[in-house]
């Protein structure tokens, strides 16, 4: 049958049931906030109930780390479009103990890719034009210090209002335990 297939008779379901009426809101968050997370499965219902957060509270915007790896890059014109658009006025970056990307090694991911069919010269044009392959499929080796630097990158952001507070905090992907890394108004 496939995974699809499974994901669209449920949906058929769902959707015949009315099961959606629960989470009707609009697009703007109620609690005016947008939340960066990393995408890592144990945190797909453990983070809005670990920080108290319903369906139409936040905009979550989630990736490999919780990271903002580029300052023009899709994550942060989210967080702009979200501030500017949808009356954001705090942003929470929510990275994890034991992520994936901890020490990632992009040699591994390069040779992975090279194992499902990237040829070794797609990945030689790449290096040849420029594009640090090495440096954008890195990771962090300290989630705490990954935390602070994407919380800096966000705050200095040209485009971005110096009177929204950006937090830092790290959850523990087992209990839910937030240690707050940096307090957004203390800033």
């Amino acid at each position: 049958m496939g995974l699809l297939n499974s994901l669209l008779e449920h949906n058929r379901a769902f959707v015949e049931a009315r099961e959606y009426e629960q989470f009707q809101t609009d697009k703007f968050p109620d609690k005016n906030l947008a939340v960066l997370a990393c995408m890592d499965a144990r945190l797909v219902e453990l983070l809005p109930k670990a920080m108290g957060l319903k369906n139409g509270d936040a905009k979550l915007i989630k990736n490999a780390g919780a990271l903002v790896t580029h300052q023009w890059g899709s994550v942060m014109r989210s967080l702009l479009v979200a501030v500017y658009e949808l009356r954001a006025e705090e942003v929470c970056v929510v990275a994890h103990h034991d992520c994936g990307m901890r020490a990632i090694d992009p040699a591994r991911i390069l040779a992975n890719a090279q194992e499902r069919g990237v040829s070794a010269d797609t990945i030689s044009t790449l290096r040849g034009a420029g594009i640090d392959l090495d440096g954008w499929l890195k990771g962090f080796d300290n989630v705490q210090d990954s935390v602070r630097h994407t919380v800096s990158t966000i705050r200095s952001h040209p485009l971005m209002p110096k009177d929204i507070p950006v937090h830092g905090l790290v959850i523990h992907p087992a209990t839910g335990q937030l240690d707050l890394i940096v307090d957004g108004y203390a800033s």
